[in-house]
This record gives structure tokens, C-alpha cells and sequence, in this order.
């Protein structure tokens, strides 16, 4: 972003000043205008008149050193300037002619030690030097002229009210031809003046006597010598720094103020007062009004449910409140879709929405649909429905009922505003990327294919034709996007790789070939917030010809849609993922849609992950839960009979059997079961955990420094990592090797201990060992996905705590992912052909 340069206010002898525009209004500035736009200290200093220019500036503040010609000079246009005044202008010339004579006739020294204390206080006065000189140009200069009118000769000033225009004009004329002569004798003598200058005044003063001597030419004594060429400065190493919480997509608190309104409406109405940086976060400025006007925006507030709100309103409005009130039907309405978002949605159809309002007692859904809609909180959408073959048997001449008997069914969708736009967002940049390049391979990338073999050159030659290509595979497939990120960067292209995860970047730098992952290498996170990647364009678009982003899957319509409005005309964009990981945490499958939508190239991988444990995952992936023979001891089941005992075994495992047995670290395993709560929850596991690894009291919220833990600075995003320390700034923690300062406000909201996570938690990223805990409270909670998704992220032993008995196999045959309802597939068919 260009900016405006800043004014120079550092004090230059040579520039003119200029008044303040209450000086310019004032009789002494109509008369001369000398002191307001020529410069303020001219009169202080005795010079030659005020009719001079900027450049006669510099020698007044020079002292008596002016030349004599020069001075006449600017006589000669003062003079001008007093005739073309008119009466008033004559009247101010000749009072100002007498107060520079009277002045120099008095003491041409003083006017030199005005000139020296004008520039000392120009030195001393740095940036605001230029200020203050306007200033005293404005406001000193007339004083100046008079006080020396009243101290140089106040009895002939009386005498000059009496003289003619004629006779008044002589005289001023003779005085100032006397003091011309007067200047042109001192240049004879040596030079005094001038003994206690310093700055650019005592600059100007020796370059003025170098001359005078013939020790420099005129020409060179006043330039400025040229700058010595400057070397760049080389690229500092930047260390790491701490990140605050605002830097990794959290916004800043709201403003106390606003906190302690809204805790004084939350308990007028019996709600809990820690919700207050919540409300007023969610409402924004002015939330105790809004509040306090509209009781059920508490619903905004992640965790309030419709029946603690409806509690809340009635000890608010009393009698007033009621089931049909308008703004709770707008308020359930928008908690819906939000919950809707929860699970994945990104839209509900009518019915399904109308039919959720019903059972929240809603007494007219439609009308508490439409209101929300009218408002703008929701927006309504009709998306038709494929019929393939409804269209092939209409006729010309099909009758006006006929023809609406024989339009295409829709539905009627109803979501929120901010997934609506993404959705639509993500569509548009798609279609620009498939309509981008021309569909055949450039001869340049003939090499690059003929070199890779099997599915790595299916990769290289769609990427090479095409400016959106899809890519499926498992852990093993990784090496497919690593190859063709080599053979983009050998073409010359600006090539990056983008992971969900910190442990994805660094496994795919090592596939890369490199120790550490660089600008090319970055997550997802990171490219979006710009603390990693290339940085971007002129035009605000990324600074890349190709990006590779693996963890497809794990991409939801906002991000997707950031990702893609990002990149430059002209990119390419490869998503490489394993379909049948979960899917995102936030609303959408854009992954899925994709590969449905049939858009664009598609090239499944055919590496399988290697191993029993690559064999076990690939089984459960196609609904097959397979005998598998483990000699390594690299998959081990452990039968529990309930919670307790699963929780008593997991530790067990963790702490002592695997560290024991395979070498591997506690630090280096992970803990994944179905949920946070229950009796073998992720709250529970760790708290026995934590008492087992790193036992302490909890003094910083519940953490000491040690403890594993799992940061989410945003919803659906979980950083695993590890706290350092804790003081006043809030939680210390290091996450991937980067510190991260997490304000105590934010501690308890987003920090959890991190032994054990779940399956969403711990996607993207892989461990030495996994624990795979199984209760049998969560058979309901299994599904294929989550079993693959919990499976896969073991790389050399996985341990089962089985409680769940038939449900396993059950759930890999049967358990498919929910349906989520999206609307990019209908987006996208509107603007992008069926690829072939």
C-alpha cells in the first residue's frame, strides 16, 4: 500500500517559511507579506529587506556575511512591492526601511546574534524545528520590525510624521544607500561573525570563507557531496518470536466497558456473568442494549441452548415474553443453522429446518423463517435437482402447462450468509482455474512426464494441462505430490506445498528431501495468515505458478474459498487428500463435492502404505475388517470389560508397555478415543495421564509447565504442543517448535491437555505409536471414517483398547460418513462442464 511521505520538519536555512494563517489575517502581513511567505527570520537578522526570496534566507541567517548586490537586489523589489501596494504599501515599506536602517545603524551585531540564536534554536528544536519557525515567522516577525522601529529611533519617527511623501522617501532611500555602503566596507575586513554558529549555519558560513580565500570554486562549496554506494544490508536471521493469540486468527477482546454492561444485564436476567466477554465479543458495540432489547441473542453464544435462553428473556421481559414472539423465532432460526454448521452444513433444506423449529415450539416455523430471512440473517436459495433424461421427449409445441409440469424440481435451501458467499466464492474460483489453461500438455513438461513412471506421470501430465487437478491416495501417495513439486521447480515454476498440519509440513519436506521445510512448504494456517509462503503480488494474489495442498479433505468452503480467490490467473492447483479420512471440521466437503462434481482430472494413486498396519487401514477403508498378521508386534489388541479398566490399561500402554517393548517414548504416542466426555473421554484419559507423566497441581489454570496439550485458536483447528511457562501475559506455550503467548482470558476455551485427542483433533498428523481407545459407551460415536481416521495415525504401532465387541466390525461395514448438505456441487455444474 503506497502511502503519502511525510512532510520534512526538519529546519533547512534555506527553504522558505510560511506564516500560520491567523498571521496572515493580521494588518502587518497585508501590508509587507514579506514575513508570512518570504522567511520569518529576516527581520530578526538585519538583512537585506523583505522582498527577498527563500535563497536569500540562508545568508541572513548567516549573519552580515549577505552580498552587497544581492542586498540591493532585494532593496530594489521591496521597493516594488511597496509601490505596487498602493498608500498602505508605501506607509509599511518606509516603516520597515527605517527599521532595518535604524536597526543596523544601531548594532549590526545584534542582528548577527539574533541570527546565531535563531539557528541555535533551530538546531535544538529537531522535527518540530520547521513548526516553530512558522510560528516565529508569523508571530515574531512584525514584532520584530517594530520593536526595532521603537528601540532605533522612536523621537524620528515622530519627526517622519511630519516630512512629505517626497521628502520621507529621500531619506529612507539615503539611509538604505548607507547601509549598502557600510556592508561593502566590512567585506574588507575579516570576518567575526558567525564565531558561535554551529549546524548548517556554520556550514554555510565555511563554505562562504573557502570561497572568499579561493580554496574552492564557487560552484562546488555550496553541493552537496554524493552518497557512497550503500551495499544492501543482508537478510537478518529472524529468530523466532512468541505468537499472540490475535496473530493465529483469534480477535482482540472486546472493551472492558462493554464487558461489565453486559454482565450487569446477564444478571439481571439469572445468566451466568462469566458468558459477558462471549456477549459482547458475539453483539459487538452497544451489546447490553442490544441485549437487553432482544434477550434470545444470547443464543449466539457458542453453548446456550434455546430453553436457557427462553429462561433468560422471561426474567428480562416478564409478561411480555412468549413463544411467539418474533424475535425468538429469528433467534432459533439462526441458532439452527449455526448448529447446522456444526455438523457440517452449509445449508438446510425448508422442510428439514421448519420441522427442527417445530420441535424447539416454534408456533409458525415458515413465519419465523421468512422473518429471519427478511432481516438478513439467513438467506434462501432454489437449486434444481439432475433428472437426467426429464428434458430428451419435450416438444415445440408444449402447451404454457405442459411446460411447467415439466420443469426441473428444486429445493429450497435456507443457510447463513457467511457460508453462502464462500460457497459461492469457492465456485467462482474454481471455474476461473478449470477455464484457465488449455487442455493439452506444453512441450516443456514432455520431459518432466517422461521421466516419472505409473501414477506420479498421470500426476505430472494433468497438472501440466489442466489449472485444477484432483489427487487420492494414502501416506504412501505423498511422494506423488513430492515428485511433481520437484518437476515444476526443475521447469522453473514457482512451486508450493501447503499441509493442514505442522507434522504433515515436516513430512512432506522430508519427502522433499529436505531437513527443514522452507517458503515452499508451509500449512495451510500459515499461507492464508501470511506468517508463511511466498508472500504475494502487487495484486494481493499469492506469488506462485503451482500449489499443492495436501490434507484435502480437512478443507472447509471458507478456507477453500480463501485459498482459491488467492491464487494469480494462470495458476495451477493440485488437491491431494485420502478420501476416506474424516472430513473437514468446519461446514463443507469441498473435497468430496469435487471429486462427485467430476470437474476436473482425477488421478488415484496407486502406492499402497506399506506394512500390516498399511494393510489394516486399506482393509477398513473399503469396509473390510481383516485378520492381520503382525510379527513386529505392530498392531496389538487389548480386550476391557469397562471405562475404568479401559482407562487403567491405556496408561498402562502409554506409560510403561509400548516405551518398554518398541522403544518408543510416552512423548512420541497418542492417545485417540471417540469424545471429550464419559468415563473414558479425552478429559478423563488425561487427567490420568497427566497424574502418571507429569504429575503437579495445576497452578497455571490447570497446566504446569510439561504438559501436553492441544491448542485450537480457531474452531476445528488443534495444535498439538507443550507448555513452557505461564506469567502475566497468560499461558506460554511451544507448538511445532514456535512459541505461542495464549492470554489467561483465552486459556480455559482453548487449551486442553493433549495426551489424548480425538479423531478430528488428530487428523493430519501422525505418531510413532497411537493408543486407540474403544469404550463401550461409544458405540454410537464409530463410524468408518473415525475408524480409519483413529487407525491411521499410527506409523509404526498401533494398540486397541477394544471394548466395543461386534460394533467394530459393525461400523467398518456399515458405519458410513453422515450426509452433509452443500451446494458447491450445483454451483459448479451451472459454470464447469463434466470433464470426460
Amino acid at each position: 500500500m503506497s502511502t503519502e511521505p511525510e512532510p520534512d520538519t526538519t529546519e533547512d536555512a534555506g527553504a522558505p517559511t510560511t506564516g500560520t494563517p491567523e498571521a496572515q489575517d493580521t494588518p502587518e502581513a497585508a501590508g509587507s507579506g514579506a514575513d508570512v511567505t518570504g522567511r520569518g527570520v529576516s527581520a530578526a537578522a538585519g538583512g537585506g529587506g523583505d522582498g527577498g526570496d527563500g535563497g536569500d534566507g540562508e545568508r541572513a541567517e548567516g549573519g552580515a556575511d549577505a552580498d552587497a548586490a544581492d542586498a540591493a537586489d532585494a532593496d530594489d523589489a521591496a521597493a516594488r512591492q511597496g509601490d505596487a501596494t498602493g498608500p498602505d504599501g508605501d506607509a509599511a515599506e518606509r516603516r520597515d526601511g527605517e527599521a532595518s536602517a535604524r536597526a543596523s545603524d544601531a548594532d549590526d551585531d545584534a542582528g548577527a546574534d539574533a541570527a546565531d540564536a535563531a539557528a541555535r534554536q533551530g538546531d535544538a528544536a529537531g522535527p518540530g524545528g520547521a513548526a516553530a519557525e512558522d510560528g516565529d515567522a508569523a508571530d515574531g516577525g512584525t514584532a520584530a520590525e517594530e520593536g526595532a522601529v521603537a528601540e532605533g529611533g522612536g523621537g524620528e519617527a515622530e519627526t517622519s510624521s511630519q516630512l512629505s511623501e517626497a521628502e520621507a522617501e529621500i531619506a529612507a532611500q539615503r539611509l538604505e544607500r548607507e547601509r549598502i555602503e557600510r556592508r561593502k566596507a566590512e567585506k574588507t575586513g575579516p570576518i567575526d561573525s558567525g564565531a558561535k554558529l554551529s549546524g548548517k549555519a556554520a556550514d554555510l558560513l565555511a563554505a562562504v570563507r573557502a570561497v572568499e580565500s579561493g580554496e574552492k570554486p564557487v560552484a562546488g562549496a555550496f553541493s552537496e557531496p554524493e552518497p557512497a554506494l550503500r551495499r544492501p544490508a543482508p537478510e537478518p536471521v529472524r529468530r523466532p518470536q512468541p505468537v499472540t493469540a490475535d496473530a493465529v486468527g483469534i480477535p482482540s477482546g472486546p472493551a472492558p466497558q462493554t464487558v461489565e454492561a453486559v454482565r450487569r444485564v446477564l444478571a439481571d436476567g439469572g445468566a451466568p456473568e462469566a458468558l459477558a466477554p462471549q456477549v459482547a465479543t458475539a453483539l459487538g458495540e452497544g451489546a447490553d442494549d442490544e441485549l437487553r432489547a432482544d434477550p434470545w441473542q444470547l443464543l449466539r453464544v457458542t453453548g446456550v441452548r434455546p430453553e436457557q435462553a427462553d429462561g433468560f428473556a422471561r426474567a428480562l421481559l416478564g409478561a411480555d415474553c412468549g413463544p411467539d414472539d418474533e424475535r425468538r423465532g429469528r433467534a432459533v432460526t439462526g441458532w439452527l443453522l449455526e448448529q447446522a454448521a456444526l455438523a457440517g452444513h452449509t445449508a438446510l433444506e425448508m422442510p428439514a429446518l421448519t420441522a427442527a423449529l417445530a420441535q424447539r415450539a416454534v408456533p409458525d416455523p415458515e413465519a419465523a423463517v421468512q422473518s429471519a430471512i427478511a432481516q438478513g440473517e439467513a438467506l434462501v436459495f432454489q437449486d434444481a435437482l439432475d433428472e437426467p433424461g426429464a428434458a430428451a421427449g419435450r416438444r415445440d409445441d408444449t402447451s404454457e402447462a405442459d411446460e411447467d409440469a415439466a420443469a426441473p424440481p428444486v429445493r429450497v435451501l435456507v443457510g447463513l450468509e457467511r457460508y453462502a458467499l464462500a460457497e459461492e466464492s469457492l465456485a467462482d474460483g474454481l471455474a476461473r482455474l478449470v477455464n484457465s489453461l488449455a487442455k493439452e500438455t506444453p512441450v516443456e513438461w514432455e520431459p518432466a512426464v517422461a521421466s516419472a513412471t505409473g501414477s506420479t506421470a498421470e500426476l505430472i501430465r494433468a497438472v501440466a494441462g489442466h489449472g485444477l487437478v484432483l489427487h487420492t491416495g494414502g501416506e504412501a501417495a505423498r511422494a506423488e505430490p513430492a515428485a511433481l513439486i520437484g518437476a515444476a521447480r526443475t521447469l522453473g515454476l514457482r512451486a508450493v506445498a501447503a499441509c493442514h498440519t505442522a507434522d504433515g509440513r515436516r513430512r512432506l519436506a522430508a519427502a522433499l528431501g529436505t531437513a527443514e521445510a522452507g517458503a515452499d512448504v508451509v500449512t495451510v494456517a500459515g499461507l492464508l495468515s501470511g506468517t508463511e509462503g511466498p508472500g504475494r503480488d502487487a495484486e494481493g494474489a499469492l506469488d506462485l505458478d503451482l500449489l499443492v495442498l495436501l490434507d484435502a479433505p480437512q478443507l472447509d468452503v471458507e478456507s477453500a474459498a480463501m485459498v482459491v480467490e488467492s491464487l494469480p490467473d494462470g495458476a495451477r492447483l493440485v488437491l491431494s487428500g485420502d478420501p476416506a479420512v474424516l472430513w473437514s471440521a468446519g461446514p463443507g466437503r469441498v473435497f468430496a463435492d469435487l471429486l462427485a462434481a467430476r470437474v476436473c482430472p482425477q488421478v488415484a494413486s496407486r502406492t499402497p502404505d506399506p506394512g500390516p498396519l498399511g494393510e489394516l487401514v486399506s482393509g477398513i477403508g473399503v469396509g473390510e475388517l481383516t485378520q492381520v498378521d503382525a510379527p513386529g508386534k505392530e498392531i496389538v489388541i487389548v480386550p476391557v470389560r469397562d471405562a475404568g479398566e479401559a482407562v487403567h490399561r491405556t496408561v498402562q500402554l502409554v506409560a510403561d508397555s509400548v516405551p518398554r517393548a518398541l522403544g518408543v517414548p510416552a512423548e512420541q504416542t497418542v492417545v485417540i478415543t471417540p469424545g471429550h466426555g464419559g468415563a473414558a473421554g479425552t478429559r478423563a484419559l488425561n487427567a490420568a495421564l497427566k497424574e502418571r507423566l507429569n504429575p503437579g497441581p495445576g497452578r497455571f489454570g490447570g497446566f504446569d509447565p510439561g504438559d501436553r496439550i492441544a491448542y485450537s485458536p480457531v474452531p476445528g483447528r488443534a495444535l498439538p504442543g507443550q507448555v513452557v511457562t505461564a506469567d502475566a501475559d497468560g499461558l506460554h506455550l511451544s507448538c511445532a517448535g514456535d512459541p505461542v503467548v495464549v492470554p489467561r482470558e483465552r486459556v480455559e476455551q482453548s487449551v486442553r491437555h493433549g495426551w489424548a485427542l480425538t479423531a478430528h483433533q488428530a487428523v493430519g498428523s501422525r505418531w510413532p505409536a497411537a493408543v486407540v481407545v474403544l469404550p463401550g459407551d461409544a458405540t454410537q460415536a464409530l463410524s468408518r471414517p473415525w475408524i480409519y481416521t483413529a487407525f491411521g495415525r499410527a506409523d509404526r504401532h498401533l494398540s486397541v483398547v477394544h471394548g466395543v465387541e461386534q460394533a467394530l466390525p459393525k461400523a467398518v461395514a456399515e458405519g458410513l460418513a453422515k450426509p452433509r448438505t452443500t451446494r458447491l456441487p450445483t454451483l459448479l455444474r451451472t459454470q464447469v462442464p463434466t470433464a470426460d
